[in-house]
């Protein structure tokens, strides 16, 4: 599994790059492939500076567009559109194809340009989930006093804790000197957490541009000066408005001079100043009205060889450019290694290298998200592709789910009904399914095999060779004798028609898998930090222990395939040994049947639902349970029960209930709900075609 950091600020001016650059540093060399990654970005030149920095320095061998998942200007719009899931899956599928091929990534959080704080918290906190990020929140020290920096840490880490947010680490970054120790006491009072809190002095040479970053932010024209020269800081700025021996009283070290082009009295003053003892170096001297050096004097300065500072030339007058430039912030380059060294020095002199690697190696993120858990579907049906069948081949939702997941390369589809009639409605909907097979069973050359097997499998029940030929023309009893006979891999239906009109010609035709004594159902249900089984929701009204057993080893097989580990609760109004009845009783058998059947299986029954799903209620009515608190899989004593808490769960938690996943069958067929969305129907043959790579499908 990939481990994920999110380094987030917690506002604007927190100083995060210098703490994303120190961490990248200290996991490099130490962590295998580690990745770099921003959700988002802002073009300059259609580069990103940070992803240029982070490449450059450490040598990232993947191409600038892998590396961020979208643009301000696309996000913007994809909100705007009330589309803003779109863009969480987005970003999350670009950052997929990062991660597959490392062992650690660092993603970069956004960078509060629009100012809407409270906005880009909640964005950065909701892709640090959906990414299975750790979070590393920066706090900005700079501007506040002691009170201050405390309260808006404290405030930082409950909101991220509100959000269920995994912390790695907090870094209070850019604090005055003068602060450091009275913030480490405060904080050293409070109760000790899980995850260490770093208090990051301010460093001033790295809050200060260099000439070449007021060149890059102002687009001057540089007319002299090599990349030594343009990574000088700047430490004040002079404008040279008067005659030279006033202007040299009010030099100072490390100062950018600002004058028009066409002073040459101040041009000569400067590469004089610069070689005299008696005057402090400047850092540059910027000409401003976009007026060239008199001739002579470009002349003599290119007598000189290599100028001695940087010479840059801007179009805008001078108070313009004297207004503009106080906007310039200070940007980490790869080439400016004193800037580099300053950065990291500071940080791993003030945090704990050994604790925060140890951290790294040892924590993880198990958050599962509803975002996370369809991508992986999606992933991993696209990995093998197979052939599903969908017979309501003319209903408009299956229309426009076969589109997405033939665009998408998830599986082969063959769509049932008359061709004429789904091209037409293809061409209303404006949708293209050029790519998929479509079969009308009633004209089919299949027609009459599939009746003659059929024939042989029911002539027992009194089926004729007629009767056989006619229910052929049925699109649910066509479907799954396609599955049966491997023309398919797998069915989805019940987009239109009835639950029993779908699994019927399943129990009929495909039947059951040995060792299975019943085909029951099972729902994903993907709650905002994981993903839970819950079984038998649709099937089987009342299932005897034996079935309920049989329902929970299938539930655990399916969870399984799916990515979750299996942690059964057999649940009942009672906990442990202290009911009694006869539907505590089935329970309790229920349980002992399933130990027997599967020992290396964690199953716990009968128990509560609260008791099960809570860690603070386990403690205390089942302490030595492994299952208790931190159940996976919930098995429900009668159907009843199942599908009303079901229902309940997705409504009140705002769960996603992906399935029912049918389980016990020889083949995948799975059932929709009447009220599917063309994304549950997505899911479903995604959901299908894994079950068909697990039972050896093509």
């Amino acid at each position: 599994m990939t481990q994920n950091i999110y380094i987030a600020g917690a506002g604007q001016g927190s100083g995060k790059s210098v703490i994303i650059l120190a961490m990248m540093e200290l996991l490099s060399g130490h962590a295998g492939i580690v990745g770099f990654f921003r959700p988002v970005i802002r073009f300059d030149n259609n580069r990103d500076s940070l992803i240029d920095l982070i490449s450059d320095r450490f040598q990232l061998n993947w191409p600038h567009d892998m590396l961020y998942g979208c643009t301000v200007d696309e996000a913007s719009e994809l909100i705007a559109n009330g589309q803003y899931d779109e863009l969480l899956k987005k970003i999350h599928e670009q950052y997929k194809a990062l991660s597959d091929q490392c062992d650690l990534v660092l993603c970069a959080g956004t960078d509060y340009s629009a100012g809407h704080s409270t906005l880009e918290f909640d964005f950065n906190a909701d892709l640090a989930n959906n990414l299975g990020c750790l979070i590393v929140p920066v706090v900005r020290g700079t501007g506040r006093s002691t009170s201050q920096i405390i309260h808006a840490t404290i405030s930082f880490q409950k909101s991220l804790q509100e959000r269920d947010c995994d912390l790695l680490a907090t870094v209070v970054n850019n604090v005055e000197p003068a602060q450091v120790d009275a913030l480490r006491t405060e904080f050293g009072k409070t109760p000790k957490q899980d995850a260490p809190l770093y208090v990051i002095p301010s460093e001033p040479s790295l809050a200060k541009p260099t000439v070449g970053d007021i060149a890059r932010s102002m687009q001057t024209t540089v007319l002299s000066g090599d990349a030594e020269h343009l990574n000088r800081q700047v430490y004040h700025y002079k404008i040279a408005a008067m005659q030279v021996p006033d202007f040299l009283n009010h030099l100072e070290e490390g100062s950018l001079v600002i004058t028009p082009g066409d002073r040459s009295d101040i041009i000569l003053a400067c590469l004089m100043a610069y070689s005299s003892t008696a005057y402090p170096q400047i850092a540059g001297l910027l000409l401003t009205g976009g007026l060239d050096p008199a001739p002579q004097l470009k002349q003599l300065v290119a007598g000189l060889g290599q100028p001695p500072f940087a010479l840059l030339l801007t179009e805008r007058d001078t108070f313009a450019t004297a207004t503009e430039i106080a906007q310039v912030n200070a940007v980490l380059t790869s080439d400016n290694e004193h800037k580099i060294a300053a950065a990291l020095g500071i940080v791993e002199a003030n945090v704990d290298v050994p604790e925060l690697k140890q951290r790294i190696a040892t924590t993880h993120s198990t958050r599962v998200t509803p975002l996370m858990f369809e991508y992986e579907l999606l992933h991993r049906a696209r990995s093998q592709r197979c052939h599903i069948v969908l017979p309501e081949g003319s209903e408009e939702r299956i229309m426009r789910a076969a589109e997405i997941l033939v665009l998408r390369d998830i599986a082969k589809l063959t769509l049932l009904g008359d061709p004429e009639v789904i091209s037409c409605k293809a061409q209303a909907l404006g949708l293209n399914l050029d790519k998929i097979n479509v079969i009308d069973p009633l004209n089919s050359e299949y027609r009459r095999q599939y009746a003659e097997t059929y024939y042989q499998l029911r002539q027992h029940k009194g089926i004729s060779p007629e009767m056989a030929f006619d229910t052929m023309a049925d699109v649910s009893y066509f479907g799954t004798m396609m599955v049966h006979l491997d023309h398919a891999d797998g069915m989805v239906s019940g987009s239109v028609n009835t639950t029993q009109h779908t699994i019927r010609p399943a129990f009929e035709i495909i039947k059951t898998r040995p060792g299975a004594a019943i085909v029951s159902s099972v729902f994903m249900m993907c709650l905002e930090d994981r993903v839970l089984a819950y079984g038998d929701c649709a099937v089987n009204p009342d299932p005897d222990a034996g079935q309920l057993a049989s329902i929970a080893i299938s539930s655990a097989d399916t969870a399984r395939m799916f990515g979750i580990e299996p942690r059964i609760a057999m649940l009942s109004y009672s906990t442990g040994k202290s009911g009694k009845g006869g539907a505590v009783e089935k329970v309790r058998e229920a349980t002992r049947i399933a130990r027997q059947l599967r020992p290396d299986l964690l199953i716990e029954g009968p128990i509560q639902y609260d008791a099960a799903v809570d860690a603070s209620v386990a403690r205390t009515k089942l302490p030595d349970s492994e299952v208790a608190g931190n159940a996976t899989i919930f098995i429900f004593p009668d159907l009843n029960t199942g599908n009303n808490t079901y229902k309940a769960v997705q409504r009140s938690a705002g769960a996603v209930a992906i399935g029912p996943v049918l389980q016990g069958l020889n083949k995948p067929v799975n059932d929709l709900s009447r009220g599917c969305t063309v994304t549950d129907i997505v899911n479903t043959v995604a959901l299908t075609a894994i079950q068909a790579q697990g039972m050896g499908q093509p």
